[in-house]
């Protein structure tokens, strides 16, 4: 299959992930400083779950971009890491209004998890299906950046569970940044 429809339906689904996140953020209760203040941790987790949305799609966007054919194994293992991704407006809502529960923060991550071990398979089934794709393995000789992101994550559960719940939407943060940052150092 090409694969021109399938990335025009990623990209309709995080726009809309993204429209639903920032209808989520509640208006100030006045027109003053303080009522804006009192929304930051609604700014900060819309913040950060934008910048997953953007990171996802860039990260998809060039792996798409070399990529010559899918297959079912690529669509179905996309279409659950869609699902699982369309869930954001709804963790977001979920740690924004319990910034300091666990719990939330514990979703949040999970659903960091999730998408990381998605995309692992992922680039796995497009490898198969793409053999002799030189540009393809290319882009994926970085897909360590997903190992990365579960243990980022990993140790901000474990730091959230123990002594601080915001220390998972941190490290899930921490995780966005090291995608961007240590490709660049290791080929630097």
């Amino acid at each position: 299959m090409e694969t021109d429809r399938f990335e025009a339906l990623i990209d309709a689904i995080l726009a809309i992930v993204i429209t639903i996140i920032v209808l989520e953020i509640p208006m100030a209760s006045n027109g003053s400083w303080q009522a804006l203040f009192d929304l930051k941790y609604e700014f900060i987790i819309y913040a950060i779950s934008f910048m997953v949305c953007f990171n996802f799609w860039n990260f998809n966007n060039n792996l798409f971009s070399v990529v010559n054919k899918i297959d079912s194994k690529v669509i179905w293992t996309m279409g659950i890491t869609l699902f699982v991704f369309t869930l954001l407006p709804y963790l977001t809502t979920f740690v924004a209004e319990n910034f300091y529960e666990f719990f939330p923060q514990l979703l949040y991550g999970l659903s960091f998890i999730i998408t990381s071990i998605f995309s692992i398979l992922i680039s796995k089934f497009l490898r198969d299906s793409n053999p002799g794709n030189i540009a393809l393995y290319l882009v994926l000789e970085k897909d360590y950046i997903f190992a990365m992101t579960i243990i980022f994550i990993a140790i901000g559960i474990i730091i959230g569970y123990f002594v601080y719940p915001p220390a998972v939407i941190i490290c899930c943060l921490l995780s966005i940044i090291a995608m961007w940052t240590v490709p660049k150092i290791r080929h630097s």
